[in-house]
């Protein structure tokens, strides 16, 4: 049985560093890069514009919804609750840690490229969704793969659905829920003096305890449907938001005095890791390059398939006008919210252990240099419990879209259950191979949606053009009536 484990741990590591090596990275840029050039650069271009019809009609009230879809804000705030998790608080500082500031760096230059990825996956997704026989809107890269490259082109659609459906009980459900507990405990620990021994009585009682309550609040949400994901989404993701970043902004100012040479390492460190590590840490410009741009696709999931899934049951009806909440969500994913916590890092002055993984203990180091460790503990673990379950929200949708797409709607009940089950298993659980399966699983995703992306490019730009064409001829008209 420990050859089994053995071998199982040997075969993922080598399709993981195949799947999130460099090849896949630049396949992921790659993609950026050849939508960013054919469009125009739309992402800088119509930055202004994505903004005023995103965040700026964020709050406007919509009427005359059909059965079976969510308003264009609802379907955002659902993916951005899938993209905006745990990879925002320890995932960037584990890019710190293990590639330095300079990774902050890649990190942006995958979220400017990730941006246009993003817009193309959303407007593809409503283009070619279809209305399920429950009269909800389901789409997705399975939906604009059999739809859009043609019914011979299913079984890429299928590889894609097994891939996020396994997934979502790993990345998804099981690895945010033993996040959440293991904070509850570092948490508890803070307040006892450490009373409580990792994998004790206490330990364990404690975490199927986090289990049982996350899976029951989940249970409340997902057996409501699509359209009570979206209400929750719509209210957990802004507030999780807010706090988090109010709470960043704290530390910021409370070093404000670092924030120069903060900055300083971050693009020296891009180029130079040596200069502003040493070269005794042994970081190469490779390693800070694939921290910085696969922690920043981890985040912000641009080319992965799985916000598109949720963008797609929106009541608006023209996708490019919807993929413009692409453009919106990865610019507030990673450049505020990941920038904001690795800015609270660098010039916090907490030790940072260069050569070594670290997670939220980093963040919770930086955020006591203005809270004091019980706030900031309390901080930090309030964020991640908000993060964690609006992300396993989220990925439940994703999945049980997926189920759906193979199976039928009969999956989708049976699918809801296991997930529900799988959040209290989670909780206890040594999670350490589930993750990087998971991990392997997220990064395989991506494969066969950048190919269907790269094989609609043509359809992406028709329906842009086709969009800012009807713009023009509209503010034309308007100027004219004037």
């Amino acid at each position: 049985m420990q050859n089994i484990s053995e071998a199982i741990v040997q075969l993922n590591d080598i399709i993981n560093s195949i799947v999130w090596g460099p090849p896949m990275m630049l396949l992921i840029v790659g993609t950026g890069l050849f939508f960013s050039i054919r469009t125009g650069f739309l992402q800088f271009r119509k930055f202004r514009y994505a903004m005023k019809n995103t965040l700026g009609n964020a709050f406007k009230k919509e009427k005359g919804r059909n059965k079976g879809e969510i308003s264009p804000f609802q379907a955002v705030t659902t993916a951005l609750a899938g993209t905006v998790g745990t990879g925002n608080i320890a995932g960037v500082a584990g890019a710190i840690s293990l590639g330095g500031p300079g990774a902050v760096f890649w990190m942006w230059i995958s979220a400017l490229v990730g941006m246009i990825t993003k817009y193309s996956e959303v407007l593809l997704a409503v283009k070619f969704r279809e209305r399920s026989k429950q009269g909800d809107w389901v789409g997705g890269p399975m939906y604009y793969i059999s739809n859009g490259l043609g019914k011979n082109w299913r079984w890429l659609a299928v590889v894609f659905s097994v891939f996020a459906m396994f997934a979502s009980f790993g990345i998804g459900n099981m690895t945010q829920v033993n996040t959440i507990s293991g904070s509850v405990v570092t948490l508890i620990n803070e307040f006892t003096a450490g009373s409580v021994m990792a994998g004790g009585k206490a330990d364990i009682t404690i975490r199927l305890a986090v289990g049982f309550i996350v899976s029951f609040a989940a249970a409340l949400v997902l057996l409501g449907g699509m359209k009570r994901i979206g209400a929750v989404s719509e209210k957990l993701v802004p507030a999780m938001s807010i706090i988090y970043i109010i709470g960043t902004f704290t530390v910021i100012f409370a070093n404000i005095g670092n924030i120069g040479s903060a900055f300083s390492a971050i693009f020296i460190g891009a180029f130079s890791p040596d200069a502003v590590l040493g070269g005794a840490v042994g970081v190469s410009i490779m390693q800070v390059m694939k921290q910085g741009v696969g922690r920043g696709i981890f985040s912000n999931e641009a080319g992965l398939g799985s916000a598109p899934i949720a963008h797609a049951a929106t009541s608006e009806t023209d996708p490019a006008k919807q993929g413009l909440f692409g453009i919106f969500e990865v610019f507030i994913d990673t450049i505020v919210i990941c920038t904001l916590t690795a800015l609270a890092i660098l010039i916090s002055g907490v030790c940072i252990p260069y050569g070594r993984n670290s997670g939220v203990e980093l963040s919770i180091s930086a955020f006591s240099s203005a809270f004091g460790g019980k706030a900031a503990s309390i901080i930090i673990t309030s964020c991640i419990t908000l993060f964690a379950i609006s992300t396993i929200l989220s990925w439940a949708l994703y999945g049980s879209r997926c189920a759906e797409y193979i199976f039928g709607t009969k999956a989708l009940t049976p699918y809801k259950i296991f997930f529900i089950i799988f959040i209290v298993i989670g909780s206890a659980m040594n999670l350490s191979l589930a993750w990087s399966i998971a991990d392997t699983l997220n990064g395989l995703m991506a494969i066969p949606n950048l190919l269907a992306l790269l094989g609609l490019s043509g359809i992406v730009i028709e329906t842009t053009k086709e969009h800012f064409r009807h713009t023009n001829d509209s503010n034309s008209s308007s100027k004219q009536g004037k």
